[in-house]
């Protein structure tokens, strides 16, 4: 179990695969509120603690079975295309 106290803004949070999520804005209460830069609709989302698998280095990796909200990760993918 990790200690949400090593969660800091700016790490990254990535899913189970390793692939980019969204980057910590800050931790408000039992969840880590992503910063607006990574969603697609410029909107602040939050991940429940309950979903981290891991903290390795300076990234968070979400559990395979966390509830990941749609468009996060995407918009920086979207805006290379």
């Amino acid at each position: 179990m990790f200690e949400k106290i090593r969660i800091k803004e700016h790490m990254e949070v990535a899913n189970y695969e390793g692939q980019h999520v969204g980057t910590v804005d800050a931790v408000q209460d039992d969840a880590i509120k992503l910063t607006k830069s990574d969603s697609a609709d410029d909107m602040h989302h939050f991940l429940s603690l309950d979903d981290v698998e891991k903290i390795d280095d300076n990234r968070i990796y979400l559990k395979e079975s966390a509830r990941i909200p749609e468009g996060l990760g995407n918009k920086a993918v979207m805006q290379d295309a």
